[in-house]
């Protein structure tokens, strides 16, 4: 089951006020809805191949206006064999279109949203709802990209839905794809904040658990990458540092000073350690601790007498 699915399942069971299932069946039928026109008039046609959805569906519309619903079940092998379910509502439809603004006074179907329906901040909610619920999906937590979407096939209906999320500050944004206009949230924590508006609170807690662990992993990698990165940086520095002293222990031997004699012994009884640790070891080995600072400097005194020394054998 995917995550999408999820999510809609439990939207399915959400209980709420007469106002909000107006707010939620509105958006519905606005993303996910069409009209047919037969021998008997107009016909409200809702499809989807989410079972949950269609639940929701037709609870929500038999609790407003208590009437007979057409419900029909066709099996799709494109693509993966799945069902599809198609709601069709043939009573009290010049209701249902004026009460649900599905219809403007240009008599375009499908666009505007009577701003009366979706006063309260609850029934602002159930609208974001139940636009998820027709054509919504967000990726799986799992993956490495946060993404979540509302398909639209008018870009009238996307700035809606923007509007009403960016409301409740979730940073939403329109674009165009092949099917129409998408209103999306590309942000972890606005997908996270999506979810509680929405009322998903189960699907809320498995995404925020699976991003935390993400982001520690995450962190962690971070981290180790650093330290190797750091690691390698020291054990290359060591290594020149090596070379250094070689030259000049084969020609200047008997002429290096104490300070850089005691930079020397350390470096090469510990080849691969850090300037830190060699810090620390001087202490051990001199009874006073040499600082970083006064290492790094006695080894670039080092690495320029190991230049000069070159320089005079005409090798640089």
């Amino acid at each position: 089951m995917s995550f999408s699915t999820t999510i809609k399942t439990e939207l399915q069971s959400i209980k709420q006020l007469d106002c909000c299932n107006k707010a939620e069946l509105s958006a519905l039928l606005h993303v996910g809805g069409s009209i047919e026109m037969n021998s008997t008039g107009l016909n409200l046609v809702f499809q989807s191949t989410n079972n949950a959805v269609i639940r929701r569906f037709v609870s929500i519309t038999k609790a407003l206006y208590d009437i007979d619903l057409i419900i029909i079940k066709k099996e799709i092998k494109k693509l993966g064999k799945h069902n599809q379910y198609i709601v069709k509502i043939s009573e009290k439809v010049d209701d249902l279109l004026k009460e649900l603004s599905l219809i403007n006074d240009s008599a375009m179907f499908f666009r505007d949203v009577d701003e009366a329906l979706i006063e309260k901040d609850c029934c602002k909610k159930s609208y974001l709802r139940g636009a998820f619920l027709a054509t919504g999906s967000i990726n799986s937590p799992e993956t490495s990209a946060y993404h979540m979407e509302i398909q639209a096939f008018s870009l009238v209906q996307a700035d809606v839905i923007k509007e009403i999320a960016n409301y409740f500050n979730l940073n939403t944004k329109v674009a165009k794809n092949k099917r129409g206009y998408i209103a999306y949230i590309k942000e972890a924590e606005r997908i996270a904040d999506f979810l509680r508006v929405v009322g998903a609170s189960n699907s809320l807690f498995v995404f925020e658990d699976s991003r935390i662990k993400r982001d520690f992993m995450n962190s962690i990698n971070r981290v180790m990458n650093c330290d190797i990165a750091n690691e390698r940086k020291a054990l290359d520095a060591a290594k020149k540092q090596l070379d250094c002293i070689e030259i000049i222990e084969r020609k200047h031997k008997d002429k290096i000073s104490k300070s850089m004699s005691e930079a020397i012994f350390l470096r090469k009884k510990y080849p691969d350690s850090t300037l830190l640790e060699l810090s620390y070891a001087s202490l051990e080995h001199y009874g006073v601790q040499v600082s970083k600072s006064a290492l790094n400097h006695r080894f670039r005194a080092i690495k320029d007498l190991a230049n000069k020394i070159q320089i005079e054998e005409g090798l640089r």
